[in-house]
């Protein structure tokens, strides 16, 4: 017989995807772009585009524990990185209601999920972890680097993450806003 689990951190980690395409729809919609939003806005998304391109390129998922590169700042690098590209494409929206909206969403969306993989990390990885979260901040990244893992960025595990979708989806949006701007 088919069972739902209808645990709430199971259900906010399967729909986040989904409802960023919902977001990413009415965004579309009520977005007011003008030159300075799309300027500032679209270099922010860029900076995030970065973030989780680098962040993919040290990530081995479930084989060991990343501490590497932007994992040696940030715990959760590619959510920073989808952070930043929300709120850049939120300020590029040029709408002053979006940000507020993105900022409500990420927060009811990603924490959970955060909480969830933390909790997953402890038990796959119990010593390595206890040290690495008392020293690396969960979400927003410290200045200065740790020590910790000196592993190079890798180009193969970019590809094999397909991080390149992110980019793709980064030149369509932008597309659409610079239209949306010139033909409004």
């Amino acid at each position: 017989m088919f069972q739902m689990n209808l645990d709430p951190k199971v259900v906010l980690s399967r729909i986040r995807v989904p409802a960023g395409f919902v977001f990413a729809a009415l965004y579309l919609y009520f977005s007011t772009p003008s030159d300075q939003t799309l300027w500032v806005g679209g270099s922010l998304a860029f900076l995030g585009i970065l973030i989780r391109a680098w962040a993919t390129g040290h990530i081995r998922k479930n084989d060991e524990l990343t501490i590497s590169g932007p994992y040696a700042l940030t715990r959760n690098p590619l959510y920073l990185g989808s952070f930043v590209i929300g709120l850049g494409f939120s300020i590029a929206g040029g709408n002053v209601f979006i940000p507020a909206a993105f900022l409500v969403c990420f927060a009811a969306l990603y924490a959970p999920v955060i909480r969830a993989e933390v909790e997953y990390l402890k038990h796959k990885f119990p010593k390595e972890y206890e040290r690495y979260q008392a020293t690396v901040p969960v979400f927003f990244p410290r200045l200065t680097p740790g020590k910790m893992g000196q592993e190079r960025f890798s180009l193969h595990r970019y590809l094999k993450h397909r991080e390149y979708q992110a980019l793709a989806g980064f030149l369509a949006a932008i597309s659409f806003l610079i239209l949306k701007l010139r033909f409004s």
